[in-house]
């Protein structure tokens, strides 16, 4: 099964059990300065989440398209993206533990056709300090699904990720605890990280197992939440049954929630039996364009050229969504996505414009499910084809500039100085150095720091000069 069909018999599975399809929220969350970026699907119903009426009901559904630009560095493996959708369902205090454990499963199981064998479950392991008990309940059910199909069901506890790569799963185990830094949902990002406020709870993550020949033995013994690679996170369901107090301390919420998000990339990867994300067909054509235009096989290229296909399908969502390439929050994100593709584009020899038959290619892969991606096409090609045209210009002679330093190290002031003088930024001189095998300082951000800063020293003296009308400074502006 494709990702566009998943996607869709996702969405009609959920509404015949009862959920409203909503539209997706856009991008760049509206009224929230707290982060750049829709970052999940349940961002924009936090205030849902918290004990507000959703105007369509207390069951919800939706495909939620997410930016995580902090996952940047991690693009170029198989399995991260900076642009990703996520598939997303809600019981704002309807059901909970049972119905959505065995919805997901049927889901995965019985519609996308996925082999139970290869499923694993994780659950938290409990917090004394805290007062909060180990989530026996979800364990339970997770351990009666498997049981009428059949399947192994030994449940274990683990701990730590630490502990899972030291002790790896051993045979007959199907349901893992973790402590609350691997299985406890906050905005912080763990269970001590708990935003004060917030709802939070804990969570039974979904695992497929792509066999032992996948895992990399430097992360130690294949487990769920190891980083080795046997195992792929396809999907979270949040039990939102606690809210953080002012003292540190937790409380029961009188209506709890269920908050679930599914990786629809992931589960596409999944059902095709390929543990990369990049063959699928939201992806793959992409690929396909890029081994064309390039001449060189994907296979020799990888990590460029999930790059590229990744930066530019994020690129593309956001300029449907409104951001235009700037130096300056959102739009600094998007020209950062952008510089990095073409970048990457020179490594693999493609040093004319391609943007022009790449983003219709990904523009017409989401045109049928977006309506405001075919509304928007010809304009979101015309701005990235700009973005491009201009940056080429500036890429060759902070690239001229940056080969100066072969031999040397570079540093912040450096660094700096090719921002500068010409236009390159900071992040593509420090990638670039190190593609090149020029040692970049430990401390150059530090001295990248130093450096604005002096520059700013002088623009303010030069201001005060100007002012004053004494030589050396900007000249005062002429009274009204």
């Amino acid at each position: 099964m494709d990702a566009h069909d998943i996607r869709n018999r996702y969405l009609a599975f959920l509404a015949e059990n009862g959920h409203t399809v909503i539209d997706r929220a856009p991008l760049v969350p509206r009224g929230d300065t707290s982060t750049l970026f829709n970052g999940s699907g349940m961002q924009s119903l936090l205030p849902y989440l918290l004990g507000e009426e959703h105007p369509e009901g207390e069951r919800l559904v939706d495909s939620q398209p997410c930016v995580r630009a902090q996952d940047i560095d991690d693009v170029g493996d198989n399995r991260h993206t900076t642009f990703f959708e996520m598939l997303g369902n809600w019981s704002l205090g309807d059901y909970f533990k049972e119905t959505q454990i065995r919805q997901f499963f049927t889901f995965l199981v019985d519609i996308v056709g996925l082999d139970p064998e290869n499923i694993y479950v994780t659950c938290f392991i409990g917090d004394a300090e805290n007062g909060i008990p180990r989530d026996d309940e979800a364990a339970g059910i997770w351990a009666q699904v498997f049981a009428e199909r059949g399947i192994s069901n030994g449940i274990v506890e683990i701990g730590s990720q630490a502990d899972g790569d030291a002790r790896g799963v051993h045979a007959g185990e199907r349901i893992f605890f973790y402590d609350g830094g691997e299985n406890w949902w906050s905005r912080g990002g763990s269970l001590a990280a708990t935003p004060i406020g917030d709802p939070c709870g804990p969570d039974s993550e979904v695992f497929y197992d792509f066999g032992p020949a996948h895992q990399d033995p430097s992360y130690g013994l294949a487990h769920p939440a190891s980083d080795g690679g046997q195992f792929m996170e396809i999907g979270n369901q949040v039990f939102m049954q606690y809210r953080r107090l002012d003292d540190g301390s937790f409380e029961e919420l009188a209506r709890r929630n269920v908050d679930f998000g599914g990786g629809l990339e992931r589960i596409a990867a999944a059902s095709l039996g390929s543990d990369d994300v990049f063959r699928i067909s939201l992806l793959w054509p992409i690929i396909e364009t890029l081994q064309t235009l390039t001449g060189k096989s994907y296979d020799d290229e990888t990590a460029a050229m999930r790059i590229i296909a990744d930066h530019l399908r994020g690129a593309t969502f956001l300029a449907v969504d409104g951001v235009r390439p700037s130096n300056k929050e959102q739009g600094y994100v998007m020209r950062r996505l952008l510089r990095r593709a073409i970048r990457l584009a020179l490594s693999l020899g493609l040093s004319e414009n391609f943007f022009a038959t790449v983003v219709p290619v990904i523009a017409d892969l989401y045109a049928d499910d977006y309506p405001e991606v075919a509304a928007s096409r010809d304009e979101v090609i015309a701005v990235l084809v700009k973005e491009e045209n201009s940056f080429r210009r500036t890429l060759e002679g902070g690239l001229l500039a940056l080969g100066e330093y072969e031999g040397q190290v570079l540093g912040g002031a450096d660094v700096f100085r090719l921002s500068d003088t010409h236009g390159f930024p900071k992040e593509l001189s420090v990638e670039e150095a190190r593609r090149l095998g020029i040692a970049v300082a430990d401390d150059w951000e530090a001295g990248f720091a130093e450096a604005l800063e002096e520059q700013r020293a002088r623009s303010r003296g030069a201001t005060r000069l100007g002012a004053a009308g004494l030589p050396g400074g900007a000249a005062a502006a002429p009274s009204a």
